[in-house]
C-alpha cells in the first residue's frame, strides 16, 4: 500500500498534537450536563466572547451545532433558504426535515459566494395560508464546496439589513469562521453581529479532535441545551475533549495562514499545468476544488489515481475533486501533492 505523503482529503483529519493532549490529560472536569464542567464552561464563554454573543453551548459537531441552531427559528412546516452548495442542506443528510419537520429552498450562487438579493428575492413572508412562510436564512463562511469561499461583510450586512425588518432571522454556519477572519482580518465579532447564531467548529483547521460551538443570546442557548440532550448529544465529563479547543483557540488561530498559502501555492501550479482548472485568485484560504475535465478526468477517478500516488483527496462531483490543507499538511507535503497532482493533470486520462 502506497505511503500517505499528503492527506487534503479534509482539514478534519488533523491528529491532536503531543501539546494538546497534554492539556486534555490536565483539565479539570465535571458532570456537563448538570452545567458543573468549568473547562467547558469557559469555553462556551470564550467562544461566545469572540463572536459577541451572550452564550455559547459545546456540542460533538458541527452537523449538531448547525442543526440546534436551525431547530431554534425554524418551527416544523417553515422552510429555511440557502445556497444549493450549502452543508447544511448537502451534507448534513436531510437532518433539518427529519429532525424538525423543516422544508428549504435554494438559490445557485456563484461558487458558494453570497449575492443578498438572491435570498432575499427567495424569500416568502406574507403567503397566508397559501404558502411555506420563509423563517430562517443560512449562510456557510467560508463556503465549503465552493472553494474555501469567503463571504463579503457588506454583503452579509446587507443581507441582514433586509431581513430584520421582516421578522426572518439568520445563522451563520462558520465552520471555518477563523480562515475567513484570518484571510481578511475581519474581528470575529464583526460577522457574528450580523447573526442570530453561529456555529464554529475547533475540529478542522484548529486541530482540536471534536468538537464545536453554537453562540447566541442566552435565552437561545438555554432552550438549544434542551434540544441538545433530546438529541442525544448531552455529555458528562467532555472537559478533556473542550480543553483541546482551548489550545487550538490560543496556539492554531493564526497558523492558518501558512494553510492558506500552501492551498493557494498548489492553485498556481495546477493553473499554469491546466489553464481554466483553478483560478487561483479565489483560493484565499485553505480550500481548493479543481476541475479536472480538462485533463479528461472524472473526479472519482483523479482520487482514485492520487491516493494511488499518497494523495488524498475527495471528489466532490463528476467534474472536480476538492484538497483541503490542515496543521499535518506541511512545505515538504505541499511539494509532493503539486508533483503528484500536476503530473496526473499533465498525463490526462
Amino acid at each position: 500500500m502506497t505511503e500517505t505523503v499528503a492527506d487534503l482529503l479534509s482539514d478534519t483529519v488533523t491528529r491532536p498534537t503531543p501539546q494538546m493532549r497534554a492539556a486534555m490529560a490536565q483539565a479539570p472536569v465535571g458532570d456537563d450536563v448538570f452545567g458543573e464542567d468549568p473547562t467547558v464552561n469557559a469555553l462556551e464563554a470564550r467562544v461566545a466572547g469572540l463572536l459577541g454573543h451572550e452564550a455559547g453551548l459545546f456540542t460533538p459537531s458541527g452537523s449538531m451545532a448547525n442543526q440546534l441552531g436551525v431547530r431554534l427559528h425554524v418551527r416544523p412546516g417553515e422552510e429555511l433558504v440557502g445556497d444549493s452548495l450549502a452543508h447544511v442542506l448537502r451534507a448534513e443528510l436531510g437532518a433539518a426535515a427529519a429532525f424538525s419537520g423543516i422544508t428549504s429552498r435554494t438559490w445557485v450562487s456563484d461558487g458558494g459566494l453570497l449575492d443578498a438579493d438572491q435570498p432575499l428575492s427567495l424569500m416568502i413572508t406574507d403567503g397566508g395560508v397559501y404558502q411555506v412562510r420563509t423563517a430562517l436564512v443560512v449562510v456557510e463562511n467560508t463556503h465549503n464546496f465552493g472553494g474555501g469561499t469567503i463571504q463579503p461583510l457588506a454583503e452579509i450586512e446587507r443581507l441582514r439589513a433586509g431581513t430584520r425588518p421582516v421578522g426572518v432571522r439568520m445563522h451563520l454556519d462558520g465552520a471555518r469562521l477563523w480562515n475567513a477572519h484570518v484571510a481578511t482580518g475581519v474581528p470575529l465579532s464583526a460577522y457574528g453581529a450580523c447573526f442570530d447564531t453561529v456555529s464554529v467548529c475547533l475540529s478542522k483547521g484548529l486541530g482540536a479532535p471534536v468538537g464545536s460551538v453554537l453562540v447566541g443570546s442566552r435565552a437561545l442557548i438555554d432552550e438549544a441545551r434542551v434540544w441538545r440532550k433530546r438529541y442525544g448529544g448531552g455529555m458528562r465529563q467532555v472537559g478533556i475533549l473542550a480543553a483541546a479547543g482551548h489550545y487550538a483557540l490560543e496556539h492554531n488561530i493564526d497558523r492558518l495562514a501558512e494553510d492558506h498559502a500552501r492551498a493557494h501555492r498548489m492553485a498556481s501550479a495546477c493553473a499554469e499545468v491546466l489553464p481554466g482548472s483553478v483560478d487561483p485568485e479565489r483560493v484565499r484560504t485553505n480550500i481548493l476544488v479543481l476541475d479536472v475535465t480538462g485533463a479528461g478526468w472524472t473526479g472519482p477517478d483523479f482520487a482514485t489515481a492520487a491516493t494511488a500516488l499518497g494523495v488524498r483527496m475527495y471528489p466532490t462531483g463528476r467534474a472536480s475533486v476538492r484538497m483541503v490543507w490542515h496543521l499535518d499538511v506541511d512545505d515538504a507535503g505541499t511539494d509532493a501533492a503539486i508533483e503528484v497532482v500536476t503530473g496526473l493533470l499533465r498525463r490526462g486520462r
